[in-house]
């Protein structure tokens, strides 16, 4: 499993012209889910990625977590992250977990996330939807994290 993490100043994410998430300050999470991941490493995923330092302290310097600002996550399901493209032009997605098992570990990392942050400060997009992701890059900042399970 990993999670791209893009430090924005908002972002929101709309299905068919209608917003259904919005967030200022905080973090626009890319997850993807491959097979082979467990509920462990969506926990342990979520607890990362609430504690990760990459916002500026008072140096300027990356050294304060999405709880520390007070900022909000916005949780987007991404199955092309375990896209593989090494051989041909068109990428394969072989390696990611069927619907029904990446569906239920992507709610196990977004109920990861509230139960450290709060129900109100985590939304998400529409699983297995054609969105629109807006995003306003703060940096820009992006960060990938991995499970203990991802090579």
């Amino acid at each position: 499993m990993k999670a791209l993490i893009q430090r924005v100043q908002r972002g929101s994410v709309s299905v068919e012209g209608r917003t259904i998430g919005a967030i200022g300050r905080g973090y626009v999470v890319f997850l993807g889910v491959k097979q082979g991941d467990l509920a462990a490493d969506a926990n342990y995923l979520a607890e990362k990625t609430a504690a990760l330092r990459i916002f500026p302290d008072e140096q300027l310097r990356m050294n304060r977590s999405i709880m520390e600002i007070g900022g909000a996550i916005l949780v987007i399901s991404q199955f092309t992250l375990h896209a593989d493209t090494r051989k041909g032009n068109r990428p394969s997605f072989i390696l990611a977990a069927p619907a029904e098992q990446a569906k239920a570990l992507y709610e196990e990392y977004v109920a990861g996330l509230r139960r450290i942050l709060g129900e109100e400060r985590v939304v998400t997009g529409q699983f297995q939807a054609m969105m629109a992701v807006e995003i306003m890059n703060d940096g820009p900042v992006t960060i990938e994290i991995k499970s203990r399970s991802e090579p």
